[in-house]
Formats: structure tokens, C-alpha cells, sequence
């Protein structure tokens, strides 16, 4: 990479303002600890409910002076206090709530953006009115997209082609996926999900003729293209519950050692003697541990003990278990997860379990999928192409974050 343009220039400014969420905060973080490598300077904006847990990492990797954060106050309201200015922990009623206040911040990213001058804006997905704000200031501005290339490719053939087949035939949702994100969206008024549609089309559309999106060329780079072909876009990589009980009887009934992360919902805690089966850590003994709420992932990811990674495959998560080579169990439950999914079976790097017509998973079939994915000949190619899937993600090294670098630097010249 030829880095003249950036030995002789000042730190490019850029503010960064994903949505609400972790999901979506995470990999604007991780996009921000790359550049920050690379002469530029981050101001991350989001509300102080989520910077709760972000303040001491910048504190203890030592990037406070390189990333900055900015707080966007929110309008209050009884009905959502400031701790609810996040989708962490939100009352699924309240989400749509939580976006129009979003939506009644403009005025206050516009004091943020006439603040902080920055020479490039990277937005989110719920805010097509970021863009338009930072057009009139003369400040390009790029959309990043943090679901993966395939569930997007799909969607924006669904909005152009609503009665047409989506080419790519490995990739598509069953029946019952259909039904429960029908029952998730019943949570929304028909106008806010029809706004969220359009909110998602205009991101695009109004995105400089760039596009950044997190994936891999080599994993998701014909789903990159096909959106490319839809939208008129460059797409630009950046690179790398409640079915509880059936779950635990499939860890049981598999033969692995394993580590099992269980969540509760907001204000709805179980003790875990309660939650799991009765005489479950009897069972298991030694051979399984349980741990409440949080474990950290990469890190027990990276240990060359695991043999295998139970997901619902959160492209996140996806993507962290692809590039440290660890085949996945997936059990997708709703929005990008079966799709991706169908990817990582695409790919030849993990397994579904299958669930039944309504849904439901089935003990027995998860501990066949686990076995045949960590323990039996059957399942060595696979293990092998995770393998290889890593030594290839990682001989690339940072040939994707070149890319995004000198593409942001031309908005800015």
C-alpha cells in the first residue's frame, strides 16, 4: 500500500454514528481500532447508555488520545428513561419508541456535526437523515453496513424483485423463520416497519458511491457483487433462548466437553438449577461448564482446545469463529441468522441443526450435529476447511482495511 497519501496529510477526522445497539456499536469499534492505525482520528457517537461498557476498553488499550467519545442526548421521556436509550435490555415494545427518538436527535447530531467539523461521516442504517445533514456542511458521508453481504444481497432482491426467486439457491429461509419473524415484527406498527424498509434503501442510496460492509471476499464476495449489480454501489469488505432445554439435552446427550454461555432476558433472571433441566450438572459433571450472561468469546475461540462453536450465528460471531478456524453448530433463530447459516454450510465450514416445521429443535439431532462436527471422520473435511478458511483470512492480513483506507481517502481529498 503506498501510505505517501498519509505521511504527508493531517489525521483524517471521521465521526462514526452507528444505531443503538451493540451489534452495531462492536463493529464500528473494531473499524475505528484500524484506522486509527492509519493516520486517522475517530469520534464515535452514540448515547451515554452504551459507552458504559466501552469507556474502560479505549482506557485500557490506551486509544482514548485516537477515539474520541461523543455523547448524543436523547429526548427523555416516563416511558424511556435514559437507560433505555439503547437496545440492550429494551422491552421488545418499546424499540419503536426508541426510534423515533432516535429520529428526534437530528438537531442534536447537527450541533455534533457542526462541532466537531470532521472531514467524513460514517452512518448506520436506521438514519437516512445523517447523510442529508452532512451533504449541506459539504462532508461526504458512507453508510456501513454490519449484517453480512448475504442477508442484505437477498434483501435488496426481495425489494427489487418481489415475485422472483433469489439466484443463489443455497441461501433462503424455511417456513417457520418466515412465521416467527412475522410474530417479532407484530411488535412494530405496519408504518414504522414500512419506514425501517424505506430508512434502509436511502442509506444506500444516499451513501457516497462507496459502501463499506463487514465480510470477507472470500466468504460472502458473489453476495457483495449481486448488491453491487442492485444498488449501483461499490461494496467494499472490511473484513474479519429459549430453546434452552433442548440445548442442554443435546450438550448432555453429545459426547464433548464444552462451555455453555446462557443468557437470561432483561429482568427475567432465573437461577441457572432453575433455568437448566433437573440433575443437568449432575450429569454433565466435569465435563461441561456453564457460565451466566457473558464469557469472553474470542478468547475461548482462540483456545486450540475448542473443537467446535454452538452459534445462532450472528454474523459477528460468524465472522470471529471463520477467521480464528473453529467449525460451527449453527441455530439460527431469526433476521440474518438462518441465512447466514445457509452461508456457513455454503462455505463447508460448520453444520445446521435442522429445526421441525414449527421450529422447534430436537435433542437428539443437536448432539448429532455437535458430534459429527467436532468428534467423527465424517465431519474431518469440514474441520479442515475451517482450517484452511483461517490460514487464508489470515494471510491476507489487513488487504481489506487497505482497500477501505484508500477509498475513504479519496471522499476526503
Amino acid at each position: 500500500m503506498d501510505t505517501s497519501m498519509e505521511i504527508n496529510q493531517k489525521p483524517v477526522r471521521v465521526l462514526m454514528f452507528p444505531w443503538l445497539g451493540h451489534g452495531h456499536i462492536s463493529p464500528f469499534l473494531e473499524l475505528a481500532k484500524k484506522l486509527v492505525t492509519r493516520n486517522f482520528t475517530i469520534y464515535l457517537c452514540s448515547t451515554p447508555a452504551n459507552f458504559i461498557s466501552i469507556k474502560q476498553k479505549l482506557i485500557n488499550e490506551s486509544l482514548t488520545e485516537k477515539i474520541h467519545l461523543v455523547e448524543l442526548r436523547l429526548p427523555s421521556s416516563p416511558d424511556l428513561p435514559p437507560n433505555y436509550h439503547t437496545t440492550n435490555g429494551l422491552p421488545p415494545h418499546l424499540m419503536s419508541t426508541l426510534k423515533k427518538a432516535f429520529d428526534k436527535s437530528r438537531p442534536i447530531f447537527t450541533q455534533i456535526l457542526n462541532t466537531i467539523k470532521p472531514d467524513l461521516l460514517l452512518y448506520d442504517l436506521l438514519q437516512p437523515w445523517a447523510p442529508i445533514v452532512a451533504s449541506k456542511k459539504n462532508i461526504p458521508s458512507v453508510v456501513f453496513a454490519t449484517s453480512s453481504a448475504t442477508m442484505f444481497s437477498h434483501m435488496f432482491h426481495t425489494f427489487r424483485y418481489p415475485n422472483s426467486e433469489f439466484p443463489f439457491s443455497s441461501i433462503y429461509y424455511r417456513d417457520y423463520e418466515f412465521t416467527r419473524m412475522l410474530k417479532k415484527q407484530d411488535l412494530e406498527p405496519i408504518e414504522q416497519q414500512q419506514k425501517d424498509k424505506t430508512s434502509l434503501k436511502l442509506c444506500f442510496k444516499r451513501s457516497s458511491n462507496i459502501v463499506l460492509i463487514k465480510g470477507f471476499e472470500e466468504i460472502d464476495g458473489k453476495y457483495c457483487d449481486y448488491i453491487s449489480s442492485l444498488t449501483k454501489k461499490k461494496i467494499i469488505p472490511v473484513g474479519p433462548l429459549e430453546d434452552r432445554e433442548e440445548i442442554a439435552h443435546g450438550l448432555e446427550q453429545s459426547r464433548v466437553n464444552f462451555i455453555w454461555v446462557v443468557r437470561f432476558p432483561k429482568g427475567g433472571k432465573l437461577k441457572l438449577e432453575e433455568a437448566l433441566p433437573h440433575g443437568f450438572f449432575k450429569k454433565v459433571g466435569e465435563r461441561g461448564m456453564v457460565v451466566e450472561d457473558w464469557a469472553p468469546q474470542a478468547k475461548i475461540l482462540g483456545n486450540s482446545n475448542i473443537g467446535g462453536f454452538v452459534s445462532h450465528c450472528g454474523w459477528n460471531s460468524v465472522m470471529e469463529s471463520m477467521k480464528i478456524g473453529v467449525p460451527i453448530i449453527a441455530m439460527p433463530m431469526h433476521l440474518d441468522q438462518p441465512l447466514n447459516a445457509r452461508l456457513v454450510e455454503e462455505v463447508g465450514v460448520g453444520l445446521e441443526v435442522v429445526r421441525d416445521k414449527d421450529g422447534k429443535l430436537d435433542s437428539e439431532t443437536i448432539a448429532q450435529v455437535i458430534n459429527k462436527v467436532v468428534l467423527d471422520k465424517s465431519g474431518e473435511s469440514m474441520r479442515a476447511k475451517a482450517k484452511k478458511m483461517s490460514e487464508t483470512i489470515r494471510a491476507k492480513g489487513d488487504e481489506e482495511i487497505d482497500d477501505v483506507v484508500q477509498e475513504l481517502l479519496k471522499l476526503c481529498k
